[in-house]
């Protein structure tokens, strides 16, 4: 495992400290996590494009949404 070096404001890193431990975690734990998740992003964007692509036009409603139906969430 190769070390890096960041630099952060020190009352931002006392403070994550402080919940990785109430997690029973520790910092260098959760920005491994951080940073799998954030180097994974891309191909998970790519995947839903893929499915979406895939789904176009497979849905049938049976009627035209309106605008707040489309746009809900």
């Amino acid at each position: 495992m190769k070390n890096i070096t960041l630099s952060a404001d020190e009352s931002l890193i006392k403070a994550a400290r402080e919940r990785a431990m109430e997690e029973n975690t520790t910092l260098n734990a959760q920005f491994r996590l951080w940073l799998a998740e954030y180097s994974r992003a891309q191909d998970q964007l790519k995947a839903y494009d893929e499915t979406i692509r895939a789904l176009h036009g497979q849905l049938v409603i049976g009627r035209k949404l309106t605008r707040e139906e489309v746009n809900e969430r």
